[in-house]
């Protein structure tokens, strides 16, 4: 069928160093249940729904369940974007995400961390937070509750962080403390100051009007009906639909 996706021989040859040596008895063709787990991720479709010429719909799911935990798909968008990004400058900002009722689900086990779904006034969501590099690719992620203020976000991202000349940000992160981290990298903040400052902070207005790039990766990433909105009650399965959609838009 002409509307199914597969990856083409070339994009398998990127991706498969960073696939988990198969034990024991080989696998299922990666080429055929990965195009089946992009698809559906895609498209939004619930795993019993995907294509027959994709394969039995367990192994997808079993396939996405078990690369997911293991970290793969992590590991690919990580692994890519180190080969060819552009980290001169770099962005930050966050976004919500939308948590489906399915996976709103607020019984967690004892010690758990909980399935980082939170209430804000758009109802219950994941946020996501970001590092991208000048062109808007994104380089890392990190999800929290939607009701975590980016400052968590921000300073769980600082050590993932290239070595950089800029950074560049909206107000929500203008705090003292995130410009002194930055300096300590190295990294120039261009980042505008909140109106409740008694002294105006100066920065590059014409660097900063660069900063949409990063809106506009947020706006290709929600495109896959997986991310934008959450299906998943599992945070590192979600996580994984997040690497995976970043891997094929942004650097396959």
């Amino acid at each position: 069928m002409s509307d199914l996706y597969w990856l083409t021989d070339e994009q398998m040859a990127r991706l498969s160093p960073y696939f988990p040596k198969s034990q024991g008895k080989p696998r299922v063709d990666d080429r055929r249940v990965l195009s089946g787990i992009i698809f559906v991720n895609r498209n939004g479709l619930r795993w019993r729904d995907a294509p027959r010429e994709y394969g039995p719909h367990k192994t997808l799911y079993n396939r996405w369940k078990r690369w997911g935990e293991m970290g793969v798909f992590t590991r690919m968008m990580e692994g890519l974007s180190a080969q060819r990004a552009e980290p001169q400058t770099v962005m930050i900002d966050a976004t919500y995400l939308k948590a489906h009722r399915t996976a709103s689900s607020l019984g967690v086990k004892k010690g758990d961390l909980g399935r980082l779904i939170g209430r804000t006034k758009g109802g219950m969501n994941t946020k996501l937070h970001a590092i991208t590099d000048a062109n808007g690719r994104p380089l890392s992620f990190f999800i929290t509750a939607g009701q975590v203020s980016d400052y968590t976000g921000a300073a769980a991202l600082l050590d993932d962080l290239p070595k950089a000349k800029w950074m560049l940000a909206d107000r929500g992160y203008d705090a003292d403390w995130f410009r002194d981290a930055l300096e300590q990298k190295g990294i120039k903040p261009c980042i505008p100051g909140r109106k409740s400052r008694s002294l105006p902070v100066k920065y590059d207005k014409r660097r900063y009007k660069r900063r949409n790039r990063i809106e506009i990766m947020f706006g290709r990433l929600k495109d896959w009906r997986r991310v934008a909105t959450r299906y998943d009650r599992c945070p590192t399965v979600y996580f994984a639909a997040l690497a995976l959609a970043a891997t094929v838009l942004f650097w396959l």
